[in-house]
């Protein structure tokens, strides 16, 4: 485990996506106690794309180097046009203002639908979790499920922190139109720098 594995994995989590706007918004309307909740239905919901992705990259890490490329620049294209399509997207994080409970269930069940069926999660697994694995490791395969198990732990702790920020700012920072955008270019150009970064790495 490095600390470059660590500060990567933050910059991943922190992006947005369908479990970073479910948090916010049940962050908004239900609270911070209810974020919690969304963020650990979030978390579970990443389970079945690492259990698909590890199993594929244990045989991925002893195929061809065109093989391993393909997939990569798979991501990067991916990454590159989630830059874009963020960057355009003037709606995404105009969440409601309205405060209906919502039961704890319901909340978990949504949260692990949301990130079960969406397959970018398992693409992005599949080239970002062998840059990390040291070359002539005895065990690939467990040393790949203990970076995804970190991997989920700081993903419950970032989707923490931004829903329960949503609950104590729903009426002074999210709602502002300048923030929303600020929030958009930034998160815009980590994706890019993530695609650039992916494609400049070797296997």
């Amino acid at each position: 485990m490095t600390l470059e594995y660590l500060l990567t994995s933050i910059v991943v989590i922190l992006l947005p996506g369908t479990g970073v706007l479910y948090t916010l918004a049940i962050g908004l309307n239900s609270g911070a106690r209810a974020s919690v909740v969304a963020a650990f239905g979030c978390t579970l919901g990443i389970l079945p794309h690492i259990v698909a992705s590890v199993a594929g990259l244990a045989a991925l890490l002893h195929a061809s180097a065109l093989a391993f490329e393909l997939i990569k620049y798979l991501d990067v294209a991916y990454l590159l046009y989630m830059a874009w399509s963020v960057l355009r997207d003037t709606e995404s994080l105009r969440l409601t203002d309205e405060a209906k409970p919502v039961p704890a269930g319901r909340i978990i069940a949504t949260a692990i639908l949301l990130n079960s069926l969406n397959p970018k999660l398992s693409l992005f697994f599949l080239a970002f979790l062998p840059q990390f694995v040291p070359t002539g490791t005895p065990s690939p395969t467990l040393f790949m499920l203990g970076l995804a198990a970190v991997f989920m732990a700081l993903t419950f702790i970032v989707f923490v922190f931004y829903g329960v920020f949503a609950a104590a700012a729903r009426r002074y920072v999210i709602a502002r139109p300048g923030v929303t955008t600020w929030l958009r270019r930034g998160f815009a150009g980590a994706f890019g720098l993530m695609g650039l970064r992916l494609a400049l790495s070797a296997r």
